[in-house]
């Protein structure tokens, strides 16, 4: 005997229904703009920390148009072909981000301790003007994903990014204004430094995630010995195996079991009770709760059986 039950979910961020989408379509207006002006000023002015930030400015194009094209997918219907249809989108979209961040904070730390040891020139009052024009394009993008930051993988990754790049343009002001009033040139390739230990780990921390969803590693807040444990002391619940627990995208969190009952609950029609106190404790019990579910009701007589089939 087996059963399945889900529950109707409320709107993703990047439905129709919800404004997802929209603020990511903004932010990538507004960051693509900010590249172009500070790629412009990074060739002006000589700067590493500039050139950095505006590479990680079209790191932030390229991740928030992921992003945008992940939302819609994600809002696309299921088929037979792709049950969950295109959820997992936004988890994909995200591991690249968070791969492309990591590639561009690797370089720009190879990069920031040549400069170091052999600095250049760079021409600061120019500098201060594009560091200002980059923190104000950030905050304007920062404005439009606050609220939605927290909704996906997907919002959370380009939130990050773009909030990443904020503290980059801060930090590029911050060295045009040392250079100016002291001369001293390896402030940029401080900063340029600074910029890139601030990346790398909420980098690897995102790249972590994203690869354990894609791992079908149990989701985060979920212990799986316990949720084993507080089924098997249901009633009538015998033992509980093949228990696994998987993310498919943010907020759906998918278990499938086989639990043994007794027999009489066969003999007596109670096997339907167990069911419902078996999805109900999964739904509700737990922190996060687990609405999609599917239980193999096993009786003791089949477990022999079962044992014989896996060997």
């Amino acid at each position: 005997m087996a059963a399945h039950r889900h529950s109707s979910s409320p709107a993703s961020p990047g439905s129709p229904g919800s404004p997802g989408r929209k603020p990511l379509a903004g932010a990538f207006a507004i960051t693509l703009v900010v590249f172009v002006l500070q790629i412009v000023g990074a060739v002006w002015t000589g700067s590493l920390a500039l050139l950095f930030d505006s590479v990680h400015v079209l790191t932030d194009a390229a991740g928030l148009a992921m992003a945008l094209g992940a939302a819609t997918l994600a809002i696309r219907p299921a088929t037979p072909r792709r049950s969950w249809g295109f959820r997992r989108a936004e988890v994909i979209a995200a591991l690249l981000q968070a791969a492309f961040l990591l590639a561009v904070g690797a370089y720009v730390l190879v990069e920031g301790v040549s400069r170091l040891i052999t600095p250049e020139d760079v021409a600061a009052p120019e500098l201060i003007v594009f560091g200002v024009i980059g923190l104000a394009g950030n905050l304007a993008a920062l404005g439009l994903l606050s609220r939605h930051r927290a909704a996906t993988f997907n919002l959370r990754a380009a939130f990050l990014e773009v909030l990443n790049d904020a503290l980059g343009s801060l930090a590029v002001i911050v060295a045009a204004i040392v250079i100016t009033l002291t001369g001293w040139m390896r402030a940029d390739a401080l900063v340029a430094l600074l910029i890139g230990a601030l990346i790398i780990p909420r980098t690897i921390t995102l790249l972590r995630e994203t690869i354990d969803v894609l791992l079908e590693s149990t989701p985060a807040g979920i212990d799986l010995d316990d949720v084993r444990s507080h089924l098997s002391r249901l009633p009538h619940v015998r033992d509980v195996h093949d228990l696994h627990i998987t993310q498919i995208a943010t907020g759906l969190p998918v278990l499938t079991a086989h639990v043994v009952v007794d027999d009489a609950c066969y003999r007596n029609g109670s096997a339907h009770t167990v069911l419902d106190q078996l999805q109900e404790c999964v739904s509700e019990h737990f922190e996060v709760g687990i609405d999609h579910c599917t239980f193999q009701i096993e009786p003791l007589d089949h477990v022999p059986h079962e044992t014989e089939l896996t060997h």
